[in-house]
C-alpha cells in the first residue's frame, strides 16, 4: 500500500477523490437533553484510541456515534473542519449526545506521512494537530511539490520503511512538527514505527474494503454510511435525524 503512495503519488496532493458539495439546508437545535461529562471535565476533552484505529471525541456511550474518514491533504476536508468543527464541539459533542471520531483515509505520500505523525502524538495530542494540519493545508503540503526530480526518483528506489521518513524530510514536515512540540528524535521514531505504517494502511484498507468508500469526507453514523454527504450543511440534518 505505501509502495503506490510513493511512487505513484507521493508529490500529488489528490483531490479527484474528495466528496463533491452539493450544499442541504441547515438544521435545528439540538432536542435531546445533554448528558453531564465526568466531574470536572468538558465531553469536548474527553478523548481516546479506539479499537477501529480512529481517535474519538466525547461520550463513549453517545446515542450518536459520527465517523469521519478524511485525509489531511484533501480541500473538501479542510473546508469542512472549517465550518463544521467549532458547532460540531460545541454543540453536538458537548452535550453529551454526539460522538465524533476521526479516521484518517490518505490519498497520497505528503497525507501518508502526515497522518503518521499526527496520530503517533496519541489521542491527547492529536486533535490538535488535526486542526493545526487543516489550517495550515496550503503552507504544509507546498514543499512537496518543490521537491527535485531526482530526490523523487530515489524515493521509489528505498525500502518501505525509509520512504515515508524520507518523504517527510524533503517536504520539511520535520521543521513543520518541530514548532509544534515534536522532537527529532520523535519524528525519527514515528516515521520509522512498523505498528504505526501498519495503522495507517489498514484504516485505508476498512474504508475501501468494509464501508466500500470512494472519497473524502466520508461520513458513518451508528454504523451507516451517509451517502450524498459531503458538507456540514449536508451533515447537521442527518446528525438531528440521529438524535431524535
Amino acid at each position: 500500500m505505501m509502495r503506490n503512495f510513493l511512487t505513484i503519488s507521493a508529490l500529488a496532493l489528490a483531490v479527484a477523490a474528495c466528496g463533491d458539495k452539493t450544499a442541504a439546508p441547515a438544521a435545528d437545535a439540538p432536542t435531546a437533553p445533554a448528558i453531564a461529562a465526568p466531574a470536572g471535565q468538558n465531553w469536548v476533552d474527553v478523548v481516546a484510541a479506539t479499537p477501529e484505529g480512529g481517535f474519538r471525541m466525547g461520550n463513549p456511550d453517545a446515542k450518536v456515534k459520527l465517523v469521519e474518514f478524511a485525509s489531511l491533504t484533501c480541500p473538501h476536508c479542510r473546508e469542512f473542519h472549517e465550518t463544521a468543527a467549532a458547532t460540531l464541539k460545541a454543540k453536538y459533542v458537548a452535550s453529551g449526545n454526539v460522538s465524533y471520531e476521526y479516521r484518517n483515509f490518505v490519498l497520497n505520500g505528503p497525507d501518508y506521512a502526515a497522518t503518521v505523525l499526527a496520530r503517533c502524538q496519541g489521542a491527547t495530542a492529536f486533535f490538535g494537530l488535526l486542526d493545526n494540519f487543516y489550517n495550515d493545508q496550503a503552507g504544509w503540503t507546498e514543499p512537496f511539490g518543490r521537491i527535485p526530480k531526482a530526490d523523487a526518483e530515489a524515493l521509489g528506489k528505498l525500502p518501505e520503511n525509509q520512504a515515508i521518513a524520507r518523504l517527510a524530510e524533503l517536504g520539511g514536515l520535520a521543521d513543520y512538527m518541530k514548532l509544534r512540540g515534536v522532537p527529532r528524535a520523535k519524528f525519527d521514531q514515528c516515521l520509522a514505527d512498523p505498528v504505526q505504517l501498519k495503522a495507517v494502511n489498514d484504516l485505508r484498507n476498512q474504508a475501501v474494503d468494509q464501508y466500500k468508500l470512494t472519497g473524502t469526507p466520508s461520513f458513518i453514523i451508528n454504523g451507516t454510511v451517509q451517502e450524498g454527504v459531503f458538507t456540514w450543511a449536508d451533515l447537521e440534518p442527518k446528525l438531528q435525524a440521529a438524535l431524535r
